[in-house]
């Protein structure tokens, strides 16, 4: 397993922070997955030999947990959010058509590995749904009719970049920034 030292300096710092060993598996879990992607057998068995315990108490983890995996997302994640609100406005029909447009089926990586699909439970933005995020950002209100064209986009290249889609993220940061600017400043005397 190739991990950066930069993250093997992170792991060996984060250990002796906790009353014992086995307590820090999650956290290293995720700093392993944020750089390689997934956490396979060998990544198991290295943890594991860390915290001086068996692979499969480090394989129980990843398959508990639906956000670790053990083979890695393509390089765009997609996911759909499927809790309630999302799906009774529509988050069914939104991972279809995202489906259909990227050739790539939910739960799965497109053969060349460029797109991944995820219909996952609660994206926390129930009142704006169906919800879709790509990689980490957030998409509001994607019906079947805009997940085509954010799949055309996504396709494209063009989607950070769309004044159409404008992730939730963004939206945030354009906000504060317009704020900061309408600001008067303040006279020097």
């Amino acid at each position: 397993m190739n991990l950066s030292e930069e993250t093997i300096l992170k792991i060996d710092a984060l250990i002796p922070k906790y009353p014992e060993k086995r307590s820090a598996a999650l956290m290293i879990i995720h700093l392993i997955q944020d750089e390689l992607g997934a956490i396979d057998l060998e990544a198991c068995e290295w943890i594991a030999d860390k915290l001086e315990l068996q692979p499969i108490n480090i394989q129980e983890l990843i398959t508990f947990y639906p956000m670790l995996r053990e083979k890695p997302w393509g390089k765009k994640h997609i996911r759909v959010c499927r809790t309630l609100p999302c799906a009774l406005r529509g988050s069914y029909a939104t991972c279809q058509a995202l489906e259909k447009k990227l050739g790539v089926k939910e739960g799965h990586v497109r053969d060349d590995g460029e797109y991944s699909i995820e219909f996952m439970e609660c994206l926390a933005d129930c009142g704006e749904g169906p919800v879709v995020m790509v990689d980490e950002e957030t998409y509001e209100n994607v019906d079947s009719g805009k997940a085509e064209e954010l799949a055309d986009l996504l396709k494209s290249g063009k989607l950070e970049k769309s004044k159409k889609f404008v992730s939730y993220e963004n939206a945030l940061v354009q906000d504060t920034s317009l704020e900061v600017a309408s600001k008067p400043k303040p006279s020097k005397k």
